[in-house]
């Protein structure tokens, strides 16, 4: 006949161990979501910055496709000009105008880096804009 033997687990030392575990668990995920949110918050930061700083150069192109629009209205016959915004390198737009006085085509540069380029259609005899827009780089 045979016979088995049984072991007996220490069922207290089981039990530490799952408490142990649960802990180390809880803590890592509590570091994760705690690192989580503390790099969220820094990158929203560079990207509200980064929306300001293009406002600017939006700000810069929209100055200078009013300087054309003065230049088509007045008929100045200046085509082309190149404007340094605040006296600081770097801060300035350009603009162009073509097709006798009905296209505009004006860049805004903000800092060296940030840009925006604007196309701009009008009837040069009523400065009656047709189209505004922001085309990339």
């Amino acid at each position: 006949m045979i016979q088995l033997q049984l072991k007996s687990y220490n069922l207290k030392a089981q039990k530490g161990f799952v408490a142990l575990l649960s802990a180390v668990i809880i803590s890592v995920v509590l570091l994760l979501i705690a690192t989580n949110l503390s790099l969220t918050g820094f990158y929203d930061r560079s990207n509200i910055l980064d929306g300001e700083l293009k406002q600017a150069s939006s700000g810069f192109a929209e100055a200078c496709v009013d300087t054309a629009l003065l230049q088509v209205a007045s008929n100045s016959g200046i085509t082309n000009d190149s404007i340094d915004v605040d006296g600081v390198s770097g801060n300035d737009c350009t603009y162009s105008i073509s097709g006798g006085g009905t296209n505009i085509e004006a860049q805004g540069i903000y800092n060296g880096k940030y840009y925006t380029n604007l196309e701009v259609d009008v009837n040069s005899t009523t400065l009656v804009v047709s189209r505004w827009e922001e085309v990339p780089n």
